[in-house]
C-alpha cells in the first residue's frame, strides 16, 4: 500500500474495487473508533438505567447537555482533519504537523474554560430544560463530576482529527476501544460497587476520556518531532484554527439545537418518554456515528484530493462513499426494526419505557438509509472546507424543525405516542432538511476548492 504518513506522498485513490478498499480500510478502524463514544453512553444508560427511571432520565438530561457541549466542539475534529489532509495533498507536512499542534493546544485551553463554564452553570442549565423534580438531583450529579473531563475530551477530538487528516484512523480506534473498556469498568464500578449513583458514573467518563487523551497527544507531539515541528502554541496557528473552525461550530449549534430541541420536547412528555427518549437517542447515536465512519473516509480522501487540484477524483469518492452510506443505512435500519422489540428492557425493568422505546426505534430504522446519505454528504462537504455553505444550510435545518418540535411538545400525548410523534419529527423534518440542503450542495461545483 502506498506511504500516506506525514513522512510519504500524498495518493489520490483510483476508482472502482481500489477505491472501495481504501474506502473501507479508512471507515472500519474509524467505525470502531466513532462508536466507541455512544457505547460509554449506551454502557452509562444500561448500568445508570438499573437504578430506576429517575435516575436514567436524569443521565439523559446531563447526557444530552455534556454531548452538546463535546459536540459544539467537533470542529477541532474535522476542521484540523480537512486542513491536514489538504495540507498534505498540496505537499506541505510541515504545515500539516504544524496544525495538528495548534489545534490541540487550541482543544486543551478550550476545555478548561467549557469545564468551569459548565460545573457553574449546571442548575439553571437543567432547570431550562424542565428537569422534573425527581430527575433534577440526578442530572445535576452527572453534569458536576463529569465536567473535570473536559479538557480531555477536546484533546481527544483534536489529536484524532489530526491523525484521520494523515489517514491514520487505527491509532484512535485502539485508542477509543480501550478508554471503553476502562470507562465501563469504572462505571460498573463507582455506580454500583462504590455507590455513587449517576456521580459515579460522570466521574468515569472523566477519568476515561482523561487517559485517552493522555495516550493520544503524545502521538500527535512525536509526529511533529519527526520534522522539527515546535511543540509550543503558535498564536497565529491558534488564530487560524479559530477562524477555520467557527463556521463549523455555527453548523454544530445547528445540529446541537436539534438535539437539544428533542430533549426538551421528550421532557414535557412525562418521565417514562423522557428516560425511553434517553435510550432511543442512545441507539441513534450508535447508529450515527457508525454511518459517520464514512463521512471521516470522504472527508480525508476528499481533503487530499482538493489539496493535490484533483476535482475528478473528489467527485468519484463522493459518489462511491454515497453509495456506501445509503447501503450501511439500510442494513442497519433492517437489523434495528427486527430488534426494536428487545432493546428496551436492556435499559430499564420500567414497562413504560419498554412501550415508549419500541415504535420509536421503528421510526429510526426507517430513516437510517437518509442518515447515511445525510452524514457522508455532510462529511464530503467538511473534507471540502464548505463551512460556510454548512453554517447556513444548519439554520434552515433548524427553522423547519423547530414548528414541528413545538406541535409536538404541544400537542401530543404523553407516552408511547408522544415519543413516536418527537422522532418522526426529528428523524423525518430535521434529518430530511439536511438531506436536501447538502444534496443540492454536492450537485455544483462550488464546494470544490482546489489548493491547501
Amino acid at each position: 500500500m502506498p506511504d500516506l504518513s506525514p513522512s510519504g506522498p500524498p495518493v489520490s485513490p483510483p476508482g472502482g474495487r481500489a477505491l472501495d478498499r481504501r474506502i473501507v480500510a479508512l471507515a472500519l478502524p474509524a467505525l470502531g473508533a466513532l462508536v466507541a463514544e455512544p457505547l460509554l453512553v449506551l454502557i452509562d444508560s444500561a448500568v445508570v438505567g438499573h437504578l430506576g427511571a429517575a435516575e436514567l432520565a436524569g443521565l439523559a438530561l446531563a447526557g444530552t447537555v455534556l454531548t452538546t457541549v463535546v459536540g459544539l466542539c467537533v470542529f477541532l475534529a474535522y476542521a484540523t482533519t480537512a486542513g491536514v489532509a489538504r495540507a498534505l495533498g498540496a505537499g506541505d507536512r510541515r504545515r500539516a504537523l504544524r496544525l495538528g499542534v495548534d489545534g490541540t493546544w487550541l482543544a486543551v485551553i478550550l476545555g478548561a474554560v467549557l469545564a468551569l463554564l459548565l460545573m457553574a452553570a449546571a442548575g439553571p442549565v437543567v432547570d431550562a430544560l424542565g428537569a422534573p423534580d425527581d430527575v433534577r438531583p440526578h442530572a445535576l450529579a452527572y453534569l458536576r463530576w463529569s465536567a473535570p473531563g473536559l479538557p480531555g475530551m477536546l484533546a481527544v477530538l483534536a489529536a484524532t482529527g489530526a491523525l484521520r487528516g494523515r489517514l491514520d484512523t487505527r491509532t484512535p480506534l485502539w485508542v477509543a476501544a480501550g478508554g471503553a473498556v476502562l470507562n465501563a469498568g469504572l462505571s460498573v464500578g463507582l455506580v454500583l460497587g462504590a455507590g455513587m449513583g449517576v456521580a459515579g458514573s460522570g466521574l468515569g467518563t472523566a477519568i476515561a476520556q482523561t487517559a485517552m487523551a493522555a495516550v493520544l497527544v503524545p502521538v500527535v507531539a512525536a509526529g511533529a518531532r519527526t520534522d522539527d515541528v515546535g511543540l509550543r502554541p503558535s498564536w497565529a496557528g491558534l488564530r487560524s484554527a479559530t477562524r477555520a473552525g467557527v463556521p463549523l461550530l455555527l453548523r454544530t449549534v445547528s445540529l446541537r439545537a436539534g438535539i437539544l430541541l428533542a430533549a426538551w420536547v421528550a421532557a414535557g412528555l412525562g418521565t417514562a418518554a423522557l428516560a425511553g427518549h434517553q435510550v432511543v437517542m442512545a441507539v441513534w447515536s450508535f447508529a450515527a456515528f457508525a454511518l459517520d465512519a464514512l463521512a471521516i473516509a470522504a472527508q480525508a480522501l476528499v481533503g487530499q484530493a482538493l489539496g493535490a487540484g484533483d476535482r475528478a477524483t473528489a467527485r468519484v469518492v463522493l459518489r462511491r462513499t454515497l453509495t456506501w452510506g445509503v447501503g450501511a443505512g439500510a442494513v442497519l435500519g433492517l437489523v434495528l426494526a427486527a430488534g426494536s422489540g428487545v432493546v428496551g428492557p436492556l435499559f430499564s425493568p420500567d414497562a413504560a419505557v419498554h412501550d415508549a422505546v419500541a415504535p420509536a426505534l421503528l421510526v429510526v430504522a426507517v430513516g437510517l438509509p437518509m442518515a447515511g446519505w445525510t452524514f457522508v454528504l455532510d462529511g464530503v462537504l467538511i473534507g471540502a472546507g464548505d463551512g460556510r455553505f454548512l453554517a447556513w444550510a444548519g439554520v434552515a435545518t433548524v427553522a423547519a424543525y423547530a414548528p414541528a418540535a413545538l406541535a409536538v411538545r404541544a400537542l401530543a400525548p404523553d407516552g408511547a405516542r408522544g415519543l413516536t410523534w418527537a422522532w418522526l419529527a426529528y428523524a423525518g423534518i430535521f434529518m430530511g432538511a439536511r438531506a436536501l440542503t447538502t444534496g443540492l450542495r454536492s450537485r455544483t461545483d462550488a464546494w470544490a476548492r482546489l489548493g491547501a
